[in-house]
């Protein structure tokens, strides 16, 4: 495969990304900025440039896939919730051994850890939805007593 300005496009979208764009949310971006490129040439570029070893994909394979172009050695954070995936770095992880059980299985060519939970950003929502503001406390946000987020 040769290296054309839309697969040069797509590479910079994902190695510029911190949200781990899954291949719609990349073929959005590039068609703003190159408005001929498919939707089948995205998703060829993304699996072209994983076997090339330049991106990654993260976590399993379900219906959208996710591509990381950070290819030091970090971990994610997921949102369980509305899907923001972020990366982290941490000493404790990366000093985890890889059991025998998994050994047993077969080689092991690297590791990572991924966090599942519910980010900040869901969180105050659901604490937002599940304390609505009562009629009489709105307009008092500085009262003594009102609620702040």
């Amino acid at each position: 495969m040769k290296l054309t300005h839309q697969r040069l496009t797509i590479f910079r979208e994902v190695a510029v990304s911190l949200d781990h764009p899954d291949a719609d949310a990349i073929f959005r971006k590039v068609q703003r900025r190159i408005p001929t490129v498919s939707l089948d040439t995205v998703y060829r570029t993304l699996w072209w440039l994983n076997d090339l070893g330049l991106i990654t994909t993260l976590g399993p394979r379900r219906e959208s896939v996710r591509f990381d172009g950070n290819l030091e050695h970090h971990h994610h954070y997921v949102c369980v919730q509305c899907g923001l995936a972020r990366d982290f770095e941490s000493a404790e992880f990366n000093a985890l051994c890889v059991p025998e059980a998994v050994k047993r299985l077969g080689s092991v060519s690297g590791t990572h850890v991924e966090v599942r939970g519910v980010c900040e950003s869901c969180m105050k929502r659901a604490r937002k939805s599940s304390h609505p503001e009562s009629p009489s406390r709105k307009g008092r946000k500085g009262a003594k007593g009102a609620h702040h987020e």
